[in-house]
């Protein structure tokens, strides 16, 4: 069976974050810990045996503790069901948890060449032994197929595409490992079961919504779509932070050219929206934004929600 478990639904620094004392995070720490949510990433599997992750979040030891379908089998002194983990882009967000994966269990890297230069240029990224964990490249509306770790085919298809975002922010300023052009530092990604025909996209960095990303989302049965702010001044409004959303590669959840409007009328079956951060007021359930989000047909996910497809 085709299965999807969302690991964290959060952005950057989770909710509540370490050093914030936002509405939201002060309500997750208190009143509300149902609010408290780790750094985005799901899991994924085809025969609910192997799973694959996408993306690595900071926070992926807890996240594996508290997933019973990531935990090793019974018996087993050493085992992992992650079969591999697919990076969507080279953010710490993405990245930092492959450093918790670093005890001896095999698996395999799937990344853009522009992320994979990224690992290889941070020699702390060289505590994954190439014996165990190997590194493929993937590129740019070219499907692939990741593999068991015993390299049989895993049923599943993967394609990557180009979603308008930005770079590492920690790159901003510096010259990029792999070079100037920036394709394929952001990516989408349709995930499908060859078994059963059945799909959904997982998008959780994404600037604007353009022309062929409504082409390639239109119909679909569930999108896991970027939900980082609600609206794009948030963070300056707050005062929380000097930076857009639009500045850190992130489209709002409103306005006329948001997540909501931009994705209307799509005939999408199921929208989630993750990478939600802690500035966020539609992660306040009773929140006047929460209602809006619902109404439009919007879900806000709970860490450890799974989704049976």
């Amino acid at each position: 069976m085709f299965r999807v478990v969302v690991l964290g639904a959060a952005a950057g620094g989770g909710v509540p974050q370490w050093n914030c004392g936002c509405a939201v995070c002060r309500t997750a720490r208190s009143d509300h810990p149902e609010l408290q949510s780790t750094q985005a990433s799901i899991a994924v599997s085809g025969d609910g045996v192997h799973w694959f992750l996408v993306n690595a979040s900071p926070d992926l030891r807890q996240q594996l503790i508290a997933t019973p379908q990531l935990h090793p089998k019974h018996g087993a002194l050493r085992h992992s069901p992650i079969a591999g983990v697919i990076l969507t882009n080279g953010e710490i967000d993405a990245v930092a948890g492959l450093l918790s994966m670093r005890e001896g269990s095999p698996f395999t890297i799937y990344a853009h060449e522009r992320v994979l230069a990224i690992l290889r240029s941070n020699s702390i990224f060289n505590v994954l032994s190439d014996k165990n964990v190997d590194r493929r490249p993937i590129a740019v509306d070219q499907a692939f197929e990741p593999a068991l770790p015993d390299g049989s085919p895993s049923g599943l298809e993967v394609l990557p595409f180009e979603v308008p975002g930005k770079g590492a922010w920690y790159l901003e300023g510096k010259a990029h490992p792999a070079g100037a052009d920036g394709v394929g530092d952001t990516l989408g990604l349709r995930i499908a079961d060859k078994r059963s025909g059945k799909y959904f996209y997982f998008v959780a960095a994404c600037a604007r919504v353009t022309d062929d990303l409504k082409s390639r989302l239109k119909g679909a049965p569930l999108v896991f779509f970027d939900g980082t702010v609600w609206r794009d001044d948030e963070l300056i409004a707050a005062g929380l932070g000097n930076k857009t959303g639009q500045g850190m590669g992130h489209i709002a959840m409103s306005g006329d050219h948001g997540a909501i409007s931009s994705l209307a009328g799509l005939d999408i079956g199921r929208k989630v929206f993750l990478h939600i951060n802690n500035s966020n007021p539609a992660l306040l359930g009773t929140s006047a934004e929460r209602k809006a989000a619902e109404q439009a047909g919007w879900q806000i996910p709970s860490d450890g929600t799974e989704i049976m497809l």
